[in-house]
């Protein structure tokens, strides 16, 4: 975390000398130092963060392969006016543990074309779908697999 607040404050300040450096370092502490002390963060929520990288840039690869062949998919659909979509209502329990694994799911189906997490209650999400082919595969989906990974490392 230090060394994102390095960064932020070497990126608002727009360009790199010695003293921007020296006085951003300070800065970068201070502000680490708050977030420990009143935001409940600690060198430890720094090191499992850096642990879970690599899962968390998978993460992020996933979703932009997923959001491209849902955008695939849907071109079909919006491109031919003879074929009626089929919405459909689909709810189904997520094995995701924590609220911040369960809001990430959540979350990487709403930004995937053609569907919208309707309701997020304790591990049971509904999600409507705007053609029920794109429900296949919701409930047991890569992003759950790669968000349960994440979960159990530690």
């Amino acid at each position: 975390m230090f060394v994102f607040y390095f960064l932020v404050w070497v990126i608002f300040n727009g360009q790199l000398t010695v003293e921007i450096a020296v006085f951003g370092v300070f800065i970068a502490a201070a502000v680490y130092a708050f977030t420990c002390r009143f935001m409940g963060w600690s060198p430890a929520k720094d090191l499992l963060l850096l642990k879970k990288s690599v899962l968390l840039a998978q993460y992020v690869i996933l979703l932009v392969r997923e959001v491209f062949l849902a955008n695939m998919a849907l071109l079909p659909l919006m491109l031919a006016p003879e074929k009626e979509p089929e919405p459909v209502l689909v709810s189904f329990h997520t094995r995701l543990r924590s609220d911040t694994a369960r809001v990430m799911l959540a979350n990487a189906i709403t930004l995937t074309p053609g569907t919208i997490t309707v309701s997020l209650e304790a591990d049971e999400l509904t999600v409507h779908c705007l053609d029920r082919s794109l429900s296949e595969g919701l409930s047991d989906s890569s992003f759950e697999r790669l968000l349960l990974k994440i979960e159990e490392k530690r």
